[in-house]
């Protein structure tokens, strides 16, 4: 169940973001892709996802190429993502915001992935009936990142999960990301810093200007 891409590169409105990005996340593996803002982090991420199209290179799950691939059927594969600005539904309660990936497609199974993220936070359990425009920033987050859950059973997409928390919130975060190892999921986490990030991480990726500088294990890359 490996992620690979290689040689990606994303062009938009006529100026390229991605330049030939070569990014592996194995099985199990928790990575981090480290860089300052319109480093293209989120153009990486967006890309695995099926929201973003290369113009050029190949990208494959468990040996299968994705490029043809629409997000419906990558989120099937079991792809969670978590964008850096949470797109929550404001007139939704939390619980509905969290069954999205499973009403819009059906070979998600929402109840089962409920259940893992009500035990995972019992916190979202608690307020699974409040509006996502009731919440804090913090807790939106959290609800963000139990809707990714519910699709995410093999790879979770974390685009600055950490961004514009309370230092409590991002340690309840962590906390929850750290449980999630010794389930067999791949996390890729983006960060415009490491922080709260790099305990987490068996590897980090340090991308600039559309590039992979260099791939190490945490704290070895310098910033």
């Amino acid at each position: 169940m490996t992620l690979k891409l290689s040689g990606i590169e994303v062009t938009i409105q006529a100026s390229p973001i991605l330049r030939g990005i070569d990014l592996e996340v194995g099985p199990g593996e928790r990575v981090g892709l480290i860089g300052r803002n319109g480093a293209g982090k989120t153009t990486i991420m967006r890309t695995i996802a099926g929201l973003a199209r290369p113009s050029a290179g190949e990208i494959s799950f468990d040996g299968k190429s994705l490029l043809d691939w629409s997000p419906d059927r990558r989120a099937a594969l079991g792809f969670g993502y978590m964008p850096e600005d949470r797109r929550l539904v404001p007139l939704l309660t939390v619980e509905e915001n969290m069954l999205l990936p499973a009403w819009a497609n059906r070979a998600i199974d929402g109840e089962k992935g409920l259940r893992f993220v009500y035990e995972l936070m019992p916190e979202l359990l608690e307020m699974r009936g409040r509006k996502a425009l009731q919440l804090s920033g913090g807790q939106q987050k959290l609800a963000a990142l139990g809707r990714a859950l519910v699709a995410g059973s093999r790879l979770l997409l974390l685009d600055e999960p950490f961004e514009g928390v309370a230092p409590a919130l991002s340690q309840r975060i962590s906390e929850v990301i750290a449980r999630l190892q010794g389930e067999g999921l791949s996390i890729l986490i983006a960060q415009s810093e490491l922080n709260h990030a790099s305990r987490l991480l068996d590897r980090e990726c340090l991308i600039e200007r559309g590039e992979i500088l260099r791939s190490s294990a945490p704290g070895a890359a310098a910033h």
